[in-house]
């Protein structure tokens, strides 16, 4: 189920709603709330080192437990995507970036305890200096210096990675 689908009530006065609430918002025609739906943000990084290969993890969680992705998680509340992504690799991956750039931002679907969250993705390319990596046990089971040419785009986790994978490969 979707966030809204969730609301039979309004949250401020209780009072029952007509019609369950739109993918967008709730309004309530009792006490005149509104409650917008908004999808969550994450980030992910393509990680490139000097030889050209590109970082992948196995994710060690559902969704998608076991497939391949660019290292990265979800952006706390008061925190820009750069520090989020930044923060992100080190703690997943244990690395320090360089040079990180925006490549896009995909749309993507994130099931996860009976719930179907919309989320937005947004897809940085960085680099390093050194990669020596130390792995977050409970994120990743295992990662990988791949050649970017041996990695199809539909070997990756969620479709959004799949489209930022073939933007940031040129294909």
């Amino acid at each position: 189920m979707r966030p809204p689908e969730f609301f039979h009530h309004c949250p401020r006065c209780g009072q029952r709603l007509p019609t369950p609430p739109s993918d967008n918002v709730l309004q309530c025609a009792h006490c005149g709330f509104r409650l917008f739906f908004n999808p969550t943000v994450a980030v992910a990084v393509i990680i490139q080192r000097a030889d050209g290969r590109v970082l992948l993890i196995r994710r060690a969680k559902d969704p998608a437990r076991g497939r391949w992705a660019p290292p990265g998680g979800f952006i706390d509340i008061g925190e820009t995507a750069e520090h989020a992504a930044v923060r992100e690799i080190r703690e997943e991956v244990g690395l320090e970036l360089a040079e990180l750039t925006f490549l896009c931002s995909q749309p993507n679907d994130y099931p996860f305890a009976d719930v179907t969250y919309p989320v937005l993705d947004l897809f940085f390319e960085a680099h390093v200096t050194q990669d020596q990596t130390n792995a977050d046990d409970e994120e990743v089971t295992s990662l990988e210096w791949i050649d970017p040419d041996s990695v199809l785009a539909e070997d990756l986790a969620f479709p959004s990675m799949q489209a930022a994978w073939r933007i940031w490969a040129g294909s």
